[in-house]
């Protein structure tokens, strides 16, 4: 009795005196929904069957400096804000605006990157469209739960909305509608993979619905906010963040 209570004192004292080898504490985890179709910013890697892209590597190196775990969770862009606030997912990582209407239900971080609608059309479509006021009475499409939705639906007879932004561009490269309106870098970035090669984007086109992605939380997660921006501060001012877009053809 005497040694086991001598053995049991021995590692009570060395586990007050730090050397005691048990377990270290697991690094705290965070849940992060990112959509599979939005490259370069988050897409689906069929190869690796991981979701990649710009706001993953940016949430990883954000979390690696903020001491945080990322588990990427894959989900259609109109489910993240819903999948957040009800507790199934910590952050949101993806080609998110930070737009008025959703600062009223989620906070953002800090502004990642910064730009404005694309315009796609059918290739056999030469014109040089410049404005809506170019295309009236145009059938075009848009993908649900974005910002572009609601501007368009002013302005145009017919908004066909769409689950992703492939669907988009399938159904303009295929002649079904006559113009699409999507995230610019990533309208661009598939036609520079070579995919719908009878579609094209229309350079002349000058965006009127501009936004800048950013990283999303609860509004009750003030704590974890303020640690993404430290550390996205420290990436923009190290060059990490631009290291990241030029990766992704973004710089």
């Amino acid at each position: 009795m005497l040694k086991h209570l001598a053995r049991f004192a021995f590692v009570f004292a060395l586990a007050g005196s730090g050397m005691a080898t048990f377990p270290a504490m697991a690094q705290q985890s965070m849940k992060v929904g990112s959509t599979p179709t939005g490259v370069p910013f988050t897409f689906l890697d069929t190869q690796t069957n991981t979701i990649q892209g710009v706001m993953v590597d940016l949430i990883e190196a954000i979390g690696k400096d903020a001491g945080f775990g990322v588990a990427i969770e894959p989900m259609q862009f109109s489910t993240l804000i819903p999948s957040l606030t009800s507790g199934k997912i910590d952050i949101i990582a993806a080609a998110m605006f930070a737009t008025a209407q959703r600062k009223e239900v989620i906070d953002f971080s800090d502004t990642v990157y910064s730009y404005g609608e694309g315009l796609i059309v059918p290739k056999s479509d030469r014109k040089d469209y410049v404005s809506f006021d170019d295309m009236k009475g145009y059938t075009v499409g848009a993908q649900v739960g974005t910002a572009f939705v609601e501007p368009l639906k002013k302005v145009f007879p017919e908004v066909k909305i769409y689950d992703t932004i492939p669907d988009i561009m399938r159904d303009v490269n295929a002649g079904r509608i006559q113009a699409g309106f999507a995230d610019m870098p990533i309208l661009a970035y598939n036609l520079q993979q070579g995919r719908f090669p009878e579609t094209r984007l229309v350079k002349s086109y000058k965006a009127t619905i501009p936004g800048s992605v950013a990283i999303g939380v609860r509004k009750t997660d003030g704590e974890l906010l303020a640690k993404i921006n430290t550390s996205l501060a420290k990436l923009k001012a190290n060059g990490g963040l631009s290291k990241i877009l030029a990766k992704w053809g973004l710089e």
